[in-house]
């Protein structure tokens, strides 16, 4: 019984945690995006996934782009992109959709 109550408040408070979480706000505009060389693809179903810059507190750090194994057959990438809001800049993470 012990383990399925630690188990329910686990889970819970994995489906609350996002409710927490705080867009970071960067006041400067990030770089535009490199034109990346893509290395040969390792097998057949790899998908590129592209570089972006990324915020580290400070400044802008370039992260290079990458091949991946889909999660699933048929996802496809949503690259990472900032986005322009009042009061700054925001990063909206990428992901399999």
């Amino acid at each position: 019984m012990k383990k399925y109550l630690l188990s329910g408040i686990f889970g819970a408070v994995l489906c609350l945690a996002p409710l927490h979480a705080q867009d970071v706000v960067v006041r400067t505009r990030p770089p535009a995006v490199r034109v990346e060389r893509r290395p040969v693809r390792p097998r057949g179903n790899y998908v590129w996934v592209g570089g972006y810059n990324r915020w580290n507190g400070s400044s802008y750090v370039w992260e290079p782009g990458r091949w991946a194994m889909p999660p699933r057959p048929h996802a496809v990438w949503v690259p990472p992109r900032w986005v322009h809001r009042s009061n700054g800049w925001v990063f909206v993470a990428g992901r399999w959709r």
